[in-house]
């Protein structure tokens, strides 16, 4: 079973990691700052063997070029339609494709989400999803390049995916997401009671920190 975990980033970035229990190498997806990829390789006696781009944006693809010259061997996965905006893509993907990680048993479908971006990817292996900044808890993601239309039919996408489907996307925009939901709709009773769920979990993880860092 494959172990996935956070690497905190920027303000509010997810670089997320993935490994094998026992097993020393690793993938990331979307690291948009090697140093604290690194940080967490060395301390965890890891090595990088794959990295997954969902877009070109740099707070995703920053760290690419600096973790590449540490471990020159890494497969860069990204769409074949940002080849053109992203340096150091090694395997070129598009809708309908699968790519299979060897190191790690998965095998992912790339499915095209545009909205966010125009070459916008998502990487799916069941129940994972890594939905880069197209999906997010209460909300998606803003539109810089697609139109409204597309990312609709990228979300109708996603939710056709099965209901167990774990989703990992690449920011916490929680809280603020809801905040606007609630904004437009101040009587729903499913966003108050998430809301409040929500305010309660982001108060325990600050006390568990505040514990554990003394």
């Amino acid at each position: 079973m494959i172990q996935i975990t956070p690497i905190a980033a920027f303000n509010d970035n997810y670089i997320w990691l993935g490994y094998q229990p026992n097993h020393d190498r690793c993938f990331v997806v979307d690291p948009g700052d090697a140093d604290v990829v690194l940080a967490y390789l060395k301390q965890h006696n890891k090595t990088l063997d794959t990295i997954l781009l969902t877009h070109h944006h740099s707070d995703h693809t920053g760290g690419v070029a600096k973790l590449c010259q540490r471990f020159p061997d890494t497969k860069v996965i990204g769409a074949r339609a940002d080849l053109y905006r992203i340096k150091g893509i090694t395997t070129a993907v598009e809708h309908g494709d699968t790519i299979t990680l060897a190191n790690f048993g998965l095998t992912f479908d790339i499915l095209s989400v545009p909205g966010h971006t125009l070459g916008h990817i998502a990487f799916y292996s069941a129940p994972v999803l890594f939905c880069g900044d197209t999906l997010f808890s209460a909300g998606c993601g803003r539109l810089f390049e697609g139109t409204a239309e597309q990312m609709w039919h990228s979300l109708q996408l996603l939710m056709s995916l099965p209901d167990e489907t774990q989703i990992y996307c690449t920011h916490e925009y929680t809280l603020a997401n809801i905040a606007f939901a609630l904004n437009v709709e101040p009587d729903n009773a499913a966003l108050i009671n998430y809301n409040k769920q929500c305010i309660e979990r982001r108060q325990q993880l600050s006390q568990h920190c505040r514990r554990h860092w003394r």
